[in-house]
């Protein structure tokens, strides 16, 4: 993965600016690194239900924290062997063995991975706790486009025959989706160029939901969602899988004209802020420095225009289970994590801090904020009260 810094459009006015961009990555990169950033679990495994699982599933994670370790190690001795020429044939020596054990652990990922797609329906109702374990520790990158699929259930949805017919008709939306679409991971290999296959494929997407759901039409920030989905699975696909994450998860009420859905999600965070963080609560209000003014597009983009791409998508893995829930979890997370800092800045400060601090802090270890975000306590019954 090709990380860049993003360049974001400012913090405050809502709904969050597209002009907010996001670091580029390869979707079809790889690299035991590529490997290694979005499908690892170095010595920070979430966990929260292993306790209830049989031996067999067990020896499964086993397995799959073996593999993390070996991934982490063989991109670090990569990165050894390309940073010294010095002692280069111990490095390669050391980097072709790392590689070979790699290959097996892959190979019994997939495996396990192509199991659980096959037999989808028996792991939803009978090992859900395997599952849920599963996917936080993260989904292979070649598998994420169907598991995206059977997690959302939008594999037979009846909208997919309509979408050709969508695509031949105008919208009253056009000329926005249009302005918006440069603005959308400008740095992306797939979406840049004004003629370019990503910015075509997103604007067919964003025409015809805007077409299916006439009330909310088209948001700003919800291309970065679409744009991802792209990255993973034909344009077909992801506008089945985007109208059942606006239906089902929340985000239609989030992208409404009236965006109450929103200010709901605002007041809530706050809440957890004043009963969790009083301190840090305490400082924002001392320095007007508004919840929305930083948490908006952590909910409207799924912190997709906040980390680069192999952090954002694994927490993407996570709302695709588990819902709006982990929004509030990560962000929590990160405001736990970087307390001390932000309490000792002035409002320009922390604005400063928002964009170029925290987006990288877990570049090297995203199971790191996962369980962190695990962590923070989280009671949805006193949320949804």
């Amino acid at each position: 993965f090709q990380v860049r810094p993003r360049n974001p459009g400012g913090l405050g006015a809502l709904p969050v600016p597209a002009a907010m961009a996001s670091p580029a990555v390869s979707p079809d990169s790889s690299s035991h690194e590529a490997l290694s950033s979005v499908n690892s679990a170095p010595a920070c495994s979430p966990t929260s239900d292993s306790e209830n699982l049989s031996p067999d599933e067990l020896e499964l994670l086993a397995k799959l924290e073996e593999q993390n370790r070996l991934l982490e190690a063989d991109s670090k001795s990569m990165r050894s062997m390309n940073g010294s020429r010095r002692n280069s044939g111990s490095s390669l020596v050391s980097s072709s063995s790392a590689s070979s054990n790699l290959s097996h652990l892959e190979e019994d990922t997939w495996i396990l991975w192509g199991r659980i797609v096959n037999e989808w329906d028996e792991w939803r109702k009978k090992k859900e706790k395997l599952l849920k374990e599963l996917i936080r520790k993260g989904i292979p990158h070649h598998f994420r486009a169907i598991v995206w699929q059977l997690l959302c259930s939008a594999t037979d949805m009846p909208v997919k025959n309509q979408y050709s017919e969508l695509l031949k008709m105008s919208s009253p939306c056009e000329k926005l989706i249009r302005r918006d679409i440069a603005r959308t991971y400008p740095e992306h290999e797939f979406f840049k160029g004004q003629d370019s296959l990503g910015q075509e494929v997103l604007f067919n997407v964003m025409k015809a939901y805007s077409l299916v759901d006439r009330e909310v039409g088209y948001c700003q920030g919800s291309a970065f969602i679409v744009g991802l989905l792209l990255m993973q699975m034909p344009e077909e696909e992801a506008f089945c899988v985007f109208v059942r994450l606006m239906q089902e998860y929340r985000l239609r009420e989030l992208f409404k004209p009236s965006m109450a859905e929103l200010g709901l999600c605002i007041y809530q965070f706050e809440y957890m802020l004043q009963e969790q963080l009083p301190e840090l609560n305490i400082h924002f209000r001392s320095q007007s420095f508004l919840t929305s003014m930083y948490a908006s597009s952590w909910f409207l983009t799924l912190f997709l225009t906040t980390f680069p791409l192999p952090v954002a998508t694994r927490v993407f893995d996570i709302f695709m289970y588990e819902g709006l829930e982990i929004v509030f979890r990560v962000g929590m997370a990160l405001l736990q994590f970087n307390q001390a800092e932000l309490i000792q800045l002035d409002m320009e400060g922390m604005s400063q801090y928002f964009q170029k601090v925290i987006p990288h802090q877990f570049d090297s270890c995203p199971d790191k904020l996962i369980l962190r975000a695990f962590q923070v306590k989280y009671n949805p019954k006193k949320m949804k009260r």
